[in-house]
This record gives C-alpha cells, structure tokens and sequence, in this order.
C-alpha cells in the first residue's frame, strides 16, 4: 500500500525534464522570430524619426532666414545659446534643441551646410544597417531624398517615395 502511494507522488510531482525542454524549444524558436521583427521595426522607427528631423530643419531654417535674411550655415546656428547671459540672435537662434544643435539625435547624425542658392542637410545612420538602412538629404527645396548606400544621400540621390 505505501509502494502505491509513494508512486503516485512520484508522478505527481510536476513537469518532466522532457516536458521543459519543449516548453525551452517553444520559447526560443518564438524569440528567433520576434527578434528580428522588433529589429526592423525599431530600425524602421528611428527613420521615419529622422524624416520627421528633417522636416523640422527645414521649417526652422525658414523661420531663421525670415529673421535674419539668411539660411543657418551649421546647426548650432539653430540650437539654443550656449551659456547664460547669451542672448539668442544669428548664432544661436533657440529654434532647435540642444541634443539637435549638436548634430545627433535618435540614432542619426545631422550636418547643416551652405550652399550658393541655400542650404544642404544630411541625416546619415549613426551605425549603417543597425540605426538605419537609408541616408537623407534635404535643401531650401524642402524635397527629402534617400540613398539605400552606405553612400549619404546627395542632391541627385532619388526622391523619398
């Protein structure tokens, strides 16, 4: 009678070595898939992160030229003044944040350039293929164009679809 007792708390004692292993191999092979997906996703995000930038650049170099007759040649143009009693003028206009002004944001670098008819912006992925597949550039046209290079993206780059 204690033989049947004890063998029945044996088997009901709780999952086997067998049976959480599966459980394991379930658990991983649905990691496998959802990893790669969130990746993507999160590389995907900070691109359209960076368009959004650009567009933001593009405004403020409007309201920047409206005030001072002329584009910001760098993006520390456009940032905040730099210490305090500065006041905000052609140098530091308070259009932009800091983090912006400093040319990195959201897993993107940003350069500001002049040109002779206005200005250029380029947004280029920190880490290529990690932060972003694609590069961005804008001008005073406000059209936004990409290059799927490692190649930045210039003015003869083709426009974002």
């Amino acid at each position: 009678m204690w033989s049947r007792i004890r063998e029945r708390r044996r088997s009901q004692r709780g999952f086997s070595l067998i049976e959480l292993l599966i459980v394991i191999a379930i658990i991983l092979i649905i990691l496998s898939i959802a990893l790669p997906k969130m990746s993507q996703s999160q590389m995907h995000a900070r691109e359209m992160g960076a368009i959004a930038t650009l567009k933001t650049i593009n405004t403020v170099q409007i309201q920047y030229q409206s005030q001072f007759g002329q584009y910001a040649s760098a993006l520390t143009q456009l940032g905040p003044p730099s210490g305090a009693g500065t006041n905000e003028g052609p140098q530091a206009a308070n259009l932009i944040s800091s983090n912006l002004a400093a040319g990195s944001t959201g897993g993107y670098n940003y350069t500001v350039t002049q040109t002779p008819s206005g200005y250029a912006v380029q947004a280029v992925p920190k880490a290529f293929g990690n932060t972003g597949r694609r590069s961005f550039y804008s001008d005073q046209t406000g059209v936004i164009r990409e290059s799927n290079t490692q190649e930045p993206a210039t003015a003869n780059s083709p426009e974002m679809k």
